[in-house]
C-alpha cells in the first residue's frame, strides 16, 4: 500500500522527538497503521544545522514552510511551530489544500479551534491535536473515544508542569516563589519569560480544550478565569500541610445545567487524593464521568519524546483513516458538529467552592469574633481554624480559616469588608479548595 507522506512544519525539541520516534519505531508502527509512515519534507529556519543533525535519504529540509503546505505529494501537515502566527495561516492552507493536519499547538487549537474544525470539516481532513494537553497523557482520546459512554460531570488537572515543579519545591524545601522560579529556568523547566507558564495561561489553553471535549461546546479559551502562581507565598503552602491539603494549580471545568465552570488557580486539594501528590514536571488529569466514576491519568507533560509519541499516535490515528468517510470519523471534539451544545462559561463570582482564608489579625479578644460575624452575614460557615500566636514582640498573627462550600461572590463580598477592620493587616490571602473525591 503507498506509503504516507509527512511535512514537517518545524524541527526543534518537539519536531526533532517525532522524526526520532518515526525512524527508531518505524517497522511497529507501520504494523499498526496498515502502511509507512514517512517524513518527506521538513521546514524549518536554520537548514544548515538541521541538515548536521536529521539528513536523510528521501528527506528534504527547507526553510520554506509554504512549500511544504503545497507540496502535491504531502499527505498530512504536522504543525509543531508554536504561536499563533505564523501556524495559524500554515494550518488553514494545508487544510484548504485538502491535507490532513496534526498539531501540538495548544494556544492555536484554544484561540482559532472553532474556526479551524468548520475549514476542516468542509474540506472534509482531519486535525488532530493530542500533543496539544499532557504531553503524552492520551487524555484527548481516552475523553473523546474512551469514555464516550459517559456523560462526563467534571474534570480537573494538574496540566503544567512548570509550576508542579515550582510548587513541590516549595513545599518540600520551604522556599519561596522567586528563588524556585530561577531554578527551574536554570534546569530548563521554565522559559526565561515564564509569564504563560506561571500565570496560569498555558494551562487555561489546555483547559479550554478538554472542557470543549468533554461536553461538546466550542472553544471558550477567552471565557475562562485565570489565575497563576506567581503571587503564591510559602506560608500558605506550609499551612496547608498543616490542614493536610497540597496546593496545585489545576485547571478545573465543570458542568451545570445553566453553563459550565471554567477555571485555572491554585487549589489546595487533600493530600490523601492520588493527583495531590503529582509531583515534580510531571501531568496529571482527573475525570468523573457517571457511568466509569473518577479516573486518572498521569504522565509526562513535556519532552521530546512524550509528546512526540502523542504527535505519532495522531498520524497512525489519521493514517488509518485516511480514505475513510468523512461523516464517519471521530468528531474532533467528541460530539458531532451539529450536535454542539451551547453552554456558555459561568462568571467566576457565581462559581461555588470551599476556600481556604489567612489573614494578619491583632492578637486580642473579639477579633475573630469580628471575622466570623462577617462570614456569618454572608451565609458561609467555617470548617477548621488556626490561629497563630504572634512573634516575640508583635502584637499581631496569622489566622487561618477553611471555609465550607460558598458561591464566590459571597466570599468577595466578606474579604472585603475583614479587610476594612482596623484589626486586620493588609489582604486577605483566598485560596479555593477541591475535594476531587469522585
Amino acid at each position: 500500500m503507498k506509503p504516507i507522506n509527512v511535512g514537517l512544519l518545524g524541527l526543534g525539541t518537539v519536531g526533532g522527538g517525532t522524526l526520532t520516534v518515526l525512524r527508531r519505531n518505524q517497522a511497529e508502527i507501520a504494523r499498526r497503521a496498515g502502511r509507512q509512515i514517512r517524513v518527506t519534507h521538513a521546514a524549518v529556519r536554520n537548514v544548515e544545522r538541521a541538515h548536521a543533525k536529521y539528513a536523510a535519504e528521501g528527506l528534504t529540509i527547507t526553510d520554506d514552510a509554504e512549500s511544504v503546505v503545497d507540496h502535491p505529494d504531502i499527505d498530512i501537515v504536522v504543525e509543531l511551530i508554536g504561536g499563533i502566527s505564523p501556524a495559524k495561516e500554515l494550518v488553514l492552507a494545508a487544510i484548504d489544500n485538502g491535507k490532513h493536519v496534526v498539531t501540538a499547538n495548544k494556544a492555536l487549537i484554544a484561540k482559532y479551534g472553532n474556526e479551524i474544525f468548520a475549514r476542516a470539516q468542509e474540506r472534509g481532513v482531519m486535525v488532530a491535536f493530542e500533543a496539544a494537553v499532557g504531553g503524552g497523557i492520551p487524555i484527548i482520546k481516552a475523553i473523546r473515544e474512551g469514555l464516550t459512554a459517559n456523560r462526563i460531570e467534571w474534570l480537573a488537572g494538574i496540566i503544567n508542569g512548570t509550576c508542579n515543579f515550582i510548587l513541590s519545591k516549595m513545599r518540600d524545601e520551604g522556599r519561596a516563589f522567586d528563588d524556585v522560579l530561577r531554578e527551574a529556568q536554570d534546569k530548563g523547566f521554565a522559559e526565561a519569560d515564564p509569564t504563560f507558564d506561571i500565570e496560569g495561561i498555558d494551562a487555561a489553553h489546555k483547559i479550554a480544550i478538554l472542557s470543549a471535549i468533554a461536553f461538546g461546546v466550542p472553544m471558550q479559551f477567552d471565557a475562562a478565569h485565570i489565575e497563576g502562581i506567581s503571587r503564591l507565598e510559602a506560608a500558605d503552602i506550609r499551612y496547608a500541610e498543616e490542614l493536610g491539603y497540597r496546593v496545585k494549580l489545576l485547571g478545573i471545568t465543570k458542568r451545570h445545567a445553566d453553563g459550565i465552570e471554567l477555571r485555572v488557580h491554585p487549589t489546595l486539594i487533600p493530600a490523601r487524593r492520588l493527583i495531590a501528590n503529582v509531583e515534580g514536571v510531571m501531568n496529571a488529569v482527573l475525570v468523573k464521568g457517571d457511568a466509569v466514576g473518577a479516573t486518572l491519568y498521569y504522565g509526562a507533560g513535556a519532552g521530546a519524546e512524550p509528546t512526540a509519541s502523542a504527535v505519532v499516535a495522531d498520524l497512525v490515528d489519521v493514517t488509518r483513516l485516511h480514505t475513510a468517510d468523512p461523516n464517519h470519523r471521530v468528531p474532533h471534539l467528541a460530539f458531532q458538529p451539529d450536535q454542539l451544545a451551547d453552554l456558555k462559561v459561568l462568571p467566576i463570582e457565581e462559581v461555588v467552592s470551599a476556600a481556604y482564608l489567612r489573614m494578619r489579625a491583632l492578637d486580642r479578644p473579639g477579633v475573630l469574633a469580628d471575622v466570623t460575624r462577617i462570614l456569618a452575614d454572608q451565609g458561609i460557615s467555617i470548617e477548621a481554624v488556626i490561629q497563630k500566636a504572634p512573634a516575640e514582640g508583635e502584637d499581631r498573627a496569622d489566622v487561618v480559616m477553611l471555609l465550607h462550600p460558598a458561591k464566590e461572590r459571597a466570599v468577595n463580598e466578606a474579604i472585603a469588608r475583614i479587610e476594612a477592620l482596623d484589626s486586620i493587616d493588609g489582604r486577605v490571602v483566598r485560596l479555593r479548595m477541591e475535594a476531587l473525591n469522585g
